[in-house]
């Protein structure tokens, strides 16, 4: 399974990269994709996620060529 990860603003400062394009065998969902591209960093309790640009929970099923992508809550005034 290939999956192509994408961080976005403070979230992509404090990992450190924008992206991963990651194969992936045993991939069940978006909690497992944060926990297989990101071993060595726990996931943040607020963080969003988003597979192929639709709002997801992290329980949410992934696919062969979907895009995961993580960012921080959205705030404007």
């Amino acid at each position: 399974m290939s999956i192509k990860v994408r961080y976005f603003a403070s979230l992509k400062e404090s990992i450190g990269r924008a992206e991963d394009e990651l194969a992936f065998v045993d991939i069940n969902s978006v909690a497992d994709v944060w926990v297989n591209a990101n071993k060595d960093t726990d996931r943040p309790h607020n963080i969003l996620a988003a597979v192929n640009m639709e709002y997801v929970g992290f329980d949410h099923l992934v696919h062969d060529g979907d895009e995961v992508a993580f960012f921080p809550p959205v705030t404007g005034g």
